[in-house]
């Protein structure tokens, strides 16, 4: 029998602004848990869903008979099928203060280009990823970490209402394919399968257009199309460079990681744990995990990224740099299970860069020793909430 909720961290940041603003906006990729979460946080609101056709016409033939029914307010789900709607939730929350609408979203730009330009001041904004190492620590734990990676954080893979092998294909036909060619008008879906397949080959890399596009087929703008979509529907994330005048030429160019480790893992063709420890995209792939993880704990709890990596031209590199106000904490990731010293390489020369700006040096690797206690901190990625 599966869970029918999993608590979710950004619940408390949501109703914070619902205190607040007369219109929350939750955007996220598909399946990742909004309208679960949304239902059961605010079941004093009556639920519509505007994938539905009959609803949408409603929507779209008297919104304000729509909008009107309930004094209270409402959710409305998939709200960038009826972005017209936004504009007379405007003058509704600005003549009745007290009414709230809960609006949902799966498409980034979409939703927030509307949103940015119809609620400007009148809407609080938070972003939800698939399900964090921390919403289902307890499970996660009793797995192996291969599992973990392999599994990924679909709600649906914790609520035992699906299994990975049969979740991520369904979910690339039916969502990802789907709504990209409708958004790309993409001709050759061939082309775009390669494009997917040869990016979660990439994860960890430097983002180079021109070697994709020569590799895909397409022009380099193309891939730069397909990319911002991508990114913009949550199947991607792309990390930024630290880039600050330090005396130092650093690199310029983002990183590439999936915002799911188990859609990565099927689209590199990765079905099971003896074959991801195989893997040479295995330590990637830990890497993406641990990046992931820190996205999600910031976003559930209201606040922008501010994570980076930094890159020199000497070579030095440290994985995650995670700012808070002026300082930083420096993360080095390492799938390995076994400690060795160079691993401290790269945030050694960091910090005789950045010296007292950086404040927090961690190690977070697949190892069981730790030493909490270190000028670097050395930590099993269990610990790594205590990180982030």
């Amino acid at each position: 029998m599966g869970k029918e909720f999993i608590h979710r961290d950004i619940t408390a940041v949501m109703l914070e602004m619902y205190q607040y603003f007369p219109v929350i906006t939750m955007t996220g990729p598909r399946q990742s848990g909004k309208t679960t979460l949304l239902r059961n946080v605010f079941k004093q609101l009556p639920y519509y869903s505007l994938e539905n056709l009959d609803m949408r016409r409603f929507a779209l033939n008297d919104p304000v008979g729509f909008l009107t029914q309930h004094p209270e307010g409402m959710i409305l789900d998939e709200v960038q099928n009826a972005p017209d709607l936004l504009s007379y939730i405007q003058g509704m929350v600005d003549e009745t203060p007290e009414k709230r609408f809960v609006l949902s979203g799966s498409s980034q730009f979409s939703v927030i280009r509307q949103i940015t330009q119809s609620l400007a001041g009148r809407t609080g904004v938070l972003e939800l990823l698939p399900l964090s190492y921390s919403e289902v620590k307890k499970e996660a734990d009793e797995e192996t970490l291969d599992s973990v990676i392999l599994k990924g954080f679909f709600p649906a893979l914790y609520a035992g209402k699906n299994i990975f092998n049969l979740l991520y294909p369904s979910y690339v036909k039916t969502y990802l394919e789907r709504d990209v060619r409708d958004l790309l008008q993409i001709k050759d879906l061939m082309q775009f399968q390669t494009f997917l397949r040869l990016c979660a080959g990439r994860i960890g890399s430097l983002f180079n257009a021109s070697e994709l596009s020569g590799e895909v087929g397409v022009s380099a703008n193309t891939i730069k199309s397909w990319l911002s979509v991508l990114e913009a529907s949550y199947i991607i994330t792309m990390l930024p460079p630290f880039y600050e005048n330090i005396r130092k030429r650093l690199t310029k160019t983002p990183k590439l990681y999936f915002c799911d480790t188990g859609l990565a893992c099927y689209l590199l063709g990765i079905e099971t744990e003896q074959q991801l420890a195989r893997d040479k995209m295995r330590g990637h792939l830990f890497e993406n995990f641990i990046i992931t993880e820190a996205l999600k704990c910031r976003y559930n709890k209201g606040k922008e990224s501010n994570l980076y990596f930094y890159r020199d031209s000497n070579g030095v590199e440290v994985d995650l740099l995670i700012k808070n106000g002026s300082d930083y904490t420096a993360v080095e990731i390492k799938s390995s299970q076994t400690y060795h010293p160079d691993f401290q390489a790269g945030i050694r020369t960091l910090g005789s860069v950045m010296k007292e700006r950086i404040t927090n040096k961690v190690i977070l690797y697949a190892g069981d020793f730790e030493n909490e206690t270190a000028d670097i901190k050395l930590l099993n990625y269990k610990k790594m909430q205590t990180v982030f």
